[in-house]
């Protein structure tokens, strides 16, 4: 893609989501939310509402808003603090949005996800449908990670990587990262020579760049994690721009500003993102090579014979990994039975789980159509 494409495909979006670091909307003295930095963003935004784009807005910040009402001089390390202050600041954070999109005639939506709304199929579908009805009601949906009950096990870790998954969520056209980052650089920025990369069309091109640039004290993420969001965005299909907050009007306009990730993938069904992207792992089935081969190269469902092992505790319906005799994961898919019930009829046919189970059990252990292959054609010898 060109640049001049690439430009185009940006500032033509209809859709879009934008995600914003929270070093962007606070004060580099203290830490603390930043009403003109707020400001500023939501004049950029609603500007773009203005002329008929539909706009997600990713937001960190609850976190640094609950800061100045809780005493605190920065971000706390603990978990239980950083809840407390999430708690107290998200409802600051979003008075703030509301109060000056409304200023625009925009209404606004809260929406706080956790990591099971984008991992369980029925949470998925909700919360898709949920966007679907904000945005065809004319709101501005406002998102952040649930901080006040998610655990550091159960957590998205970033935002930038909560973003990515909400441009999959929505069938976003663009996905922004701004942040206090304008660019991806050859170097590290402070070095003299380094030079913006204006345009990534495939992960190998950044062999050998240096990534190492953290967030500010006030956020958790840096550009490692907006890379790893751009390719999971951009393997469904968007394309991805990282830059500062203050070129946000530049960015939206289509203009030479940041870092272009080109869309690397197509865009596929929901069901299918869901499984590659989001989806967590509830267990680990294990294949012997035939099997392996008969779903990676020949996209054909799971049968129990073609299982040797069993690992985890999980429910039908839960997604498990789907894993080769090396080892690798293949595969991931919504399995048909139980844990307990795919120890007892691995290893047999489905002829046979029937004669001896019952006909009720005669079924695939997983469907083709609700798994995914996570590694293309790999040769299994």
């Amino acid at each position: 893609m060109t640049n001049g494409r690439a430009e185009r495909t940006f500032g033509e979006a209809k859709r879009i989501v934008v995600k914003i670091g929270s070093s962007s909307l606070t004060a580099e003295a203290d830490g603390r939310l930043d009403p003109d930095r707020v400001q500023a963003l939501v004049d950029t935004l609603a500007a773009a509402r203005s002329v008929g784009r539909e706009v997600v807005l990713v937001s960190s910040g609850a976190i640094a808003a609950g800061l100045e009402p809780l005493g605190l001089t920065r971000r706390p390390n603990d978990l239980p603090t950083q809840q407390a202050a999430a708690s107290v600041g998200q409802g600051l954070l979003v008075a703030h949005y509301t109060r000056r999109f409304h200023e625009y005639g925009w209404p606004v939506g809260q929406v706080l996800l956790t990591v099971d709304d984008v991992t369980r199929q029925q949470h998925y579908r909700n919360a898709h449908a949920t966007f679907q009805k904000l945005l065809h009601l004319g709101v501005i949906p406002i998102v952040n990670e649930n901080d006040t009950v998610a655990t550091h096990e159960i957590r998205f870790g970033d935002n930038d990587r909560l973003a990515a998954l909400v441009a999959q969520l929505v069938h976003a056209d663009a996905l922004f990262l701004f942040s206090d980052v304008d660019a991806l650089y050859t170097d590290h920025p402070s070095k003299p020579n380094a030079r913006r990369i204006d345009v990534v069309e495939s992960p190998d091109a950044l062999n050998g760049v240096d990534t190492s640039r953290t967030g500010s004290r006030v956020g958790t993420g840096g550009m490692t994690t907006k890379i790893q969001a751009a390719g999971i965005a951009t393997s469904a299909g968007i394309p991805v721009l990282i830059t500062a907050a203050h070129n946000a009007a530049a960015a939206l306009a289509g203009e030479d500003v940041g870092t272009r990730f080109t869309a690397t993938g197509k865009r596929r069904p929901t069901r299918q993102l869901w499984l590659q992207h989001a989806s967590y792992a509830a267990g680990q089935v294990h294949l012997d090579a035939g099997a392996v081969r008969a779903v990676v190269e020949r996209n054909a469902s799971l049968l129990p014979v073609g299982i040797t092992e069993v690992t985890g505790d999980f429910e039908a319906g839960e997604p498990v990994n789907i894993i080769a005799p090396d080892g690798t994961v293949v595969a991931r898919g919504l399995v048909n039975f139980t844990s307990h019930e795919l120890r007892l009829v691995r290893g047999r046919s489905i002829a046979e789980v029937g004669e001896k189970f019952g006909p009720e059990w005669e079924r695939v252990a997983v469907h083709r159509d609700v798994m995914v292959n996570l590694v293309g054609a790999t040769q299994v010898s």
